[in-house]
């Protein structure tokens, strides 16, 4: 629905919303010159690298890169949509979004179904403070909650005869609560899809209810049932007390995924706010997706029965191709035959978010479960855990995480002196292994990927560079990056990272210069392989000299003054 709201609107909004009141709302910002600096919120830090331009009208994270202006930022952080994300801002600017009359339509269609989903909503609260809910009243007691928790999250009941909800709604809200699936009119006649149920609202990122979840009071073959999918309800992609933790924390770092709805609400009530619980298959793309668009540290909550073991590694498969530098996935796994409700009330809180604390590295896990019924002693159980574990690593997008896992791989099916006990005592000073060494890997790039990677090292190398490039076609990339650096004037390396990172051309131009390589050699190796392609035998004639010089004499105290500042003066050549 973006297309329909005119641009021109959009960027007069933009204008109006001055982007350091809106993002110091939301977290804690320091004056800084005429910007300002916080710890970004969009990924794990413990220096500010989080800037805010309001004169330039953007920000940036110099960390994650996460960057852009007042819509961008309320569509990251709140996690919505563009056009909710247009009427957020529309509302703090005192303005009305002027969409056309087919938006209109579509918007008021929504309200409608929500409108008359609000007052199902009220109903079952009405029900449960009433005569006929005081068994549900008991039973929530029961299971340790209080009034207060009650309201907050709006538990209702829904009567058991067959057409309560229908018959107390007016008749232009009967239509939209049989379009919304909450009563039904399968048999020709209408009927209450919940009845003598506990119910729980599921609301959106306004707080408007869009489905419900009912708990059967009696011996129903369905436990649990929720609402059918409608037009304002999709359950892939909603997470059900999200809204209630946005509510009640100031800002949401992380989640705790859980399974059930009585599992949120009693953590809610023992102080553990961030607790939600997803409403389609916990462990598939799209819920993590939905997720992840909120918090970038998930941690996923499941009882440590092999079902609960299977569903964990069913979302670490599913995670891998979604994970990114800068995102911080746990598993907590808890003991067989508990869950978050009953286990909170039993232990306390202060024990449960212990547990939280502590919860397993996905890295860790995935290493730890593929690891199952091996012994790594053994060449041939070693050869097995990479079988496993490379085709899980390829998955995931290129990056430092990604580099790390494959760094562990490798090391485990290498040799294995250390197992992650082993490691842990070592950092701790009481293990007698040593760190294992890394090899060093031999990089092989093609000639304009080392070209540009010698600009990036030392802009200064552009004009060279350039004039190398405009003779050879195989040279594309690194002519035109060693073109742009010279138009730009810059001579150093923190000026051109400073500027590929705030010139928004310039990170569209170039964001892909170096997808290609998964290993970066270091920085004196880049710089003499771009040496010898721009004056080849100058540098053939010094790999020559200082290769005789090392092998005319036994030992380097043999040389003379003369041959040593000579040896000293060829080897800086690679500094």
């Amino acid at each position: 629905m973006s297309g329909l709201i005119p641009q021109r609107f959009v960027e007069d909004l933009l204008q109006r919303i001055d982007l350091a009141e809106l993002i110091g709302s939301r977290i804690t910002l320091k004056k800084a010159g005429g910007n300002y600096k916080a710890r970004c919120p969009f990924h794990d830090e413990k220096t500010p690298s989080f800037n805010v331009r309001p004169d330039k009208g953007f920000y940036h994270c110099f960390g994650c890169g996460a960057h852009g202006d007042a819509i961008s930022f309320v569509r990251e952080f709140d996690g919505l949509g563009f056009t909710d994300a247009v009427e957020e801002l529309a509302r703090r600017a005192g303005l009305e979004v002027p969409y056309d009359e087919n938006a209109k339509q579509e918007m008021q269609q929504a309200k409608t179904l929500t409108d008359a989903l609000d007052y199902a909503s009220n109903f079952y609260q009405g029900q449960l403070k009433g005569q006929q809910g005081a068994f549900a009243k008991d039973y929530l007691t029961q299971r340790g909650l209080d009034q207060d928790i009650i309201d907050q999250y709006k538990i209702g009941f829904a009567p058991g005869t067959g057409t309560a909800l229908y018959d107390s709604a007016s008749k232009d809200l009967q239509g939209p609560l049989i379009e919304t699936g909450t009563v039904s009119d399968r048999y020709g006649r209408p009927r209450d899809l919940f009845r003598n149920r506990v119910m729980f609202p599921i609301r959106n990122s306004r707080g408007r209810t869009i489905a419900f979840g009912g708990r059967t009071l009696g011996d129903d073959k369905a436990k649990y049932i929720n609402s059918p999918e409608s037009d304002v309800f999709h359950k892939s992609r909603e997470i059900y007390g999200l809204y209630e933790a946005k509510q009640a924390l100031k800002q949401v770092d992380r989640l705790l995924v859980v399974e059930g709805y009585m599992d949120v609400i009693a953590l809610a009530q023992n102080g553990i706010h961030f607790a939600v619980a997803t409403l389609g298959t916990a462990t598939n793309q799209d819920s993590l997706s939905a997720l992840l668009k909120q918090a970038r540290h998930i941690i996923f909550c499941f009882d440590g029965d092999s079902a609960g073991f299977r569903a964990a590694d069913r979302a670490l498969d599913n995670a891998l191709e979604l994970l990114g530098d800068g995102m911080h996935l746990q598993f907590l796994m808890l003991p067989d035959g508990e869950d978050p409700d009953t286990l909170v009330r039993q232990e306390g809180p202060e024990a449960f978010k212990e547990r939280i604390d502590s919860a397993t590295p996905l890295s860790r896990y995935l290493f730890n479960r593929q690891s199952e019924g091996l012994d790594l002693t053994l060449p041939e159980d070693r050869g097995e855990l990479k079988a496993r574990v490379e085709p899980l690593l390829k998955k995931m997008p290129r990056s430092t995480l990604r580099d790390a896992m494959w760094h562990e791989m490798l090391r485990l099916c290498r040799n294995q002196q250390s197992t992650w006990q082993d490691r842990s005592q070592w950092r701790k000073g009481k293990g007698a292994q040593q760190r294992t060494q890394e090899e060093r890997i031999d990089v092989r790039l093609s000639k304009d990927t080392q070209l540009c990677l010698a600009l990036l090292e030392a802009p200064d190398m552009a004009r060279e560079i350039d004039e190398l490039c405009r003779s050879s076609r195989e040279l594309k990339q690194a002519g035109q990056f060693a073109a742009w650096i010279l138009e730009q004037g810059v001579t150093d390396r923190k000026t051109l990272v400073s500027r590929l990172a705030m010139d928004a051309a310039a990170r569209t131009r170039f964001y892909g210069l170096f997808d290609g390589i998964e290993h970066v050699p270091a920085r004196e190796q880049t710089l003499a392989g771009a040496r010898e392609m721009l004056n080849p035998n100058q540098e053939v004639a010094r790999k020559q000299r200082l290769a005789a010089l090392l092998s005319q004499k036994r030992n380097l105290s043999d040389l003379t003054d003369e041959e040593r500042k000579e040896l000293k003066a060829l080897s800086g050549q690679n500094d």
